[in-house]
């Protein structure tokens, strides 16, 4: 990350918009480095502004506070094999095993400006969720475990969490990751099953499609009346590596 002051060209003071910023696959250490920096800038702020970072990750798990190394399935030596890495983040939610084919949803957003508290932003997040999944012809109600579920299970999951009033972390949306990246890792202890939105619908479904509908519902949700769309992030660096595919 370039150590400069991000450019809020859109963004001055008073606005109240939702500015989103599509950027493609991005590493986990990345998107992790971006979104702190913006949780900086808008704890800062004194209105509503919010930022929200759409992406997808090449192989990586993440253990939250309610998980631990006990739900990763695999050894570590296949791991090794996958370039997987494994990461501990102080984020709600348990295990959560990330890939292409997932769309990741991080919403920096301040909380306490919306007059939003915790159970209020969950419940707006698994709205967005179950909004999306009927824009795709899915029937989907919220689940036991933070995130949405559908009748071949649930497909959605939420890790947020708060600091300085700001959220950071959000929703994390299997659209076609195949089952081989669903069975790292024991998703939840209730039981329930995890699919992706692609097997419920048993059909093709569109990344892009389903990222639209998640950023126009997720707008909605949290009372934004307008958001501006951008692709790419000025501060964002990439790096490039060997990932494990999935036949």
């Amino acid at each position: 990350m370039a150590d400069l002051p991000i450019d809020w060209k859109h963004a001055g003071r008073g606005s109240s918009a939702l500015e989103v910023f599509l950027l493609g696959t991005v590493e986990l250490e990345s998107a992790l480095t971006l979104q702190s920096r913006i949780v900086d800038q808008i704890s800062q702020r004194d209105d509503q502004h919010g930022v929200v970072l759409v992406c997808e990750h090449p192989p990586a798990i993440t253990i939250g506070r309610e998980g631990s190394f006990s739900d990763v399935l695999v050894e570590p030596e296949e791991l090794v094999a996958r370039q997987t890495e494994v990461r501990w983040l102080s984020r709600g939610g348990g295990t959560i095993a990330h890939a292409p084919g997932q769309v990741a949803v991080y919403a920096q957003i301040p909380l306490h400006r919306l007059n939003l508290g915790l159970v209020s932003y969950r419940q707006r997040l698994e709205q967005t969720l179950v909004a999306t999944a009927a824009d795709q012809g899915v029937d989907a109600t919220s689940a036991i475990i933070p995130g949405a579920t559908c009748r071949c299970g649930q497909f959605a999951f939420i890790g947020a969490a708060v600091r300085d009033g700001v959220t950071h972390g959000g929703m994390y949306v299997n659209v076609t990751v195949p089952h081989e990246g669903l069975n790292l890792v024991n998703w939840s202890h209730s039981g329930q099953r995890v699919t992706s939105l692609a097997t419920q619908r048993t059909r093709p479904t569109s990344m892009a499609s389903v990222r639209e509908c998640l950023i126009r519902h997720l707008a909605k949700s949290l009372g934004y009346e307008s958001y501006h769309l951008y692709t790419g992030h000025p501060l964002l660096r990439r790096s490039t590596r060997k990932v494990y595919v999935y036949a």
